[in-house]
């Protein structure tokens, strides 16, 4: 504990979903009496005059922007022009406004889905711009990889203190469970608790099962942005992952043994794979701000099968 989060008010721009309760559990834990979220119902994070608003009335020493217009592959090509727009509005007046008001430090949080289509594994944040993303997701990663140029660009010209960091994929109790929305894990999930309660004996899922994908837990990843926030201040993207990677077909397989269903995995190939693998280099953020993933692959998948399980019980006693 250094006291560094102790002085400082720090607005969490989507601390109050998935991954943002993780992060302001953590600055609460070390000590932080000042954390910010602005509520979407107060602020659109995409308008100018909103994001003005909200720095003048929290007035921030740092910020950690969190908030993102996401969703899995299906999200992703339904709504490719809403994802680009948003999520780079978003980040980039932000930025701007933060620079502005001279704030001390801004947190700019990045994707997996920035990275090009046939990145070679274990991803180096130097292979960022050997390539094109991956078709379905690639408008979402570009939006996202512009903080990356905004930030170091800034810190060129201005001076401005913006880390640029890129979680791999999330998982973890609270995630979001719906189908319209979900990421992999959740939606796996769901798909195999249904079938159970259903009494059906297959589950469908999407492409060939054949691509591979990393995974972090939530509150992992949570560690590793507070860590940067308080401990990095270059100009180099850093990965925020677990370092391993699983194919889509052994993930189902796993959710399948954890959940209880014993019926028929069936596979869409005529529905997208996605990148065909996913697996990141994690040692700059251990050189650079000691940051190391903690909880297993296993462990965690178990906590956020019994989280969604205990919620569905809980919301039917309810009905």
């Amino acid at each position: 504990m250094s006291g560094f989060f102790e002085s400082r008010r720090v607005v969490v721009t989507g601390g109050a979903g998935f991954l943002g309760s993780y992060v302001t559990d953590g600055l609460r834990r070390r000590g932080c009496r000042d954390i910010l979220v602005p509520k979407i119902e107060d602020y659109d994070l995409v308008d100018k005059a909103d994001i003005v608003r909200m720095y003048e009335d929290m007035r921030p020493d740092v910020v950690i922007h969190l908030a993102a217009v996401v969703g899995g592959i299906g999200a992703n090509r339904e709504h490719p022009g809403e994802f680009f727009y948003k999520n780079l509005m978003m980040g980039v007046q932000l930025i701007e406004q933060g620079r502005l008001r001279g704030i001390e430090k801004f947190v700019a949080i990045g994707t997996i889905c920035a990275y090009p289509k046939f990145t070679p594994v274990p991803f180096k944040e130097q292979s960022l711009w050997d390539g094109y993303p991956e078709e379905t997701n690639a408008p979402y990663g570009l939006a996202k990889k512009m903080l990356l140029v905004q930030s170091q660009a800034y810190r060129q010209e201005y001076g401005f203190n913006s880390i640029f960091l890129l979680p791999v994929n999330l998982y973890g109790p609270g995630d979001n469970f719906d189908p319209s929305s979900s990421h992999v894990i959740p939606a796996l999930i769901k798909k195999c608790v249904d079938a159970i309660d259903a009494g059906d004996d297959y589950i469908e899922c999407w492409g060939t099962g054949k691509v591979s994908r990393e995974f972090i837990y939530a509150g992992d990843a949570a560690e590793g942005i507070v860590l940067a926030t308080e401990r990095y201040n270059g100009a180099e993207p850093v990965n925020i992952g677990a370092g391993f990677e699983i194919t889509i077909k052994e993930l189902v397989e796993k959710i399948a043994e954890l959940t209880g269903f014993t019926g028929e995995i069936r596979w869409d190939s005529s529905q997208p794979d996605g990148q065909p693998r996913r697996r990141l280099d994690v040692s700059r953020a251990k050189e650079y701000f000691g940051f190391e993933a903690k909880t297993s692959f296993d462990e965690g998948l178990k906590a956020t099968i019994d989280w969604y399980v205990k919620r569905r019980r809980a919301s039917r006693t309810k009905v």
